[in-house]
């Protein structure tokens, strides 16, 4: 059973941990400053099915594995970052293609909302240090009693959840921000190359992270 009295706390913990500079973070606000509010949501959205996910693996023992094996984690990790540099070099050749025939250049095509929540989703479940997260930080606001998977289970849902919530915050407030921003500057036909540095600097910042 939930100890309701440590709720507070673990909300608040949550606040401050989904607010912070990261990867997800940096995802959503790209996206949204660039590409609008959907985009953000989308993102957001497969963040959050990672984050359930999680919270499968870590109540059935998987994040304990990648503490026991850090051979493991480093793996999941390694095939992260190339998932994102892959991202990256495909972004930035669209870039460079559009942008050797802006003459006949064509509005950029919306990404499919399948591919907005793919990305949000690995980019989050390839990175091991969320997964590691979910271990160490859900098990400090059990009890003793009643079923610990369960318990986890729970909280890791309420996590994911009011994460989710703050990401939408984020989303609209970010897509908010591109409209001014996009207006001023004409960053239209450089979205691709943009977003392209981002995912090779999010590929950069996971592969050399410890």
């Amino acid at each position: 059973m939930i100890d309701f009295s440590v709720l507070p706390i673990f909300f608040t913990a949550i606040f401050f941990l989904a607010i912070s500079p990261g990867p997800d973070l940096v995802l959503i606000s790209t996206y949204s400053s660039t590409k609008g509010f959907q985009a953000g949501l989308m993102i957001s959205i497969g963040i959050l099915l990672a984050g359930g996910l999680q919270t499968l693996l870590v109540a059935f023992g998987l994040g304990q594995l990648m503490q026991s094996i850090p051979t493991f984690a480093y793996a999941i990790k390694i095939i992260g970052a190339l998932y994102l540099g892959y991202l990256g070099i495909k972004m930035l050749i669209s870039w460079y293609h559009k942008s050797q025939q802006i003459s006949t250049a064509k509005p950029s095509e919306n990404t499919p909302n399948y591919s907005l929540v793919n990305r949000g989703f690995l980019n989050n479940l390839l990175n091991p240090k969320a997964l590691l997260f979910f271990s160490l930080f859900l098990p400090q606001f059990t009890t003793g009693t009643g079923s610990l998977s369960v318990q986890i289970l729970v909280l890791g849902l309420l996590l994911s959840a009011f994460t989710f919530l703050i990401n939408c915050f984020f989303s609209l407030t970010f897509s908010k921000v591109g409209k001014l921003v996009g207006r001023s500057f004409n960053l239209g036909r450089h979205i691709d190359g943009l977003l392209g540095f981002i995912f090779l600097g999010l590929a950069t910042r996971l592969a050399t992270s410890k």
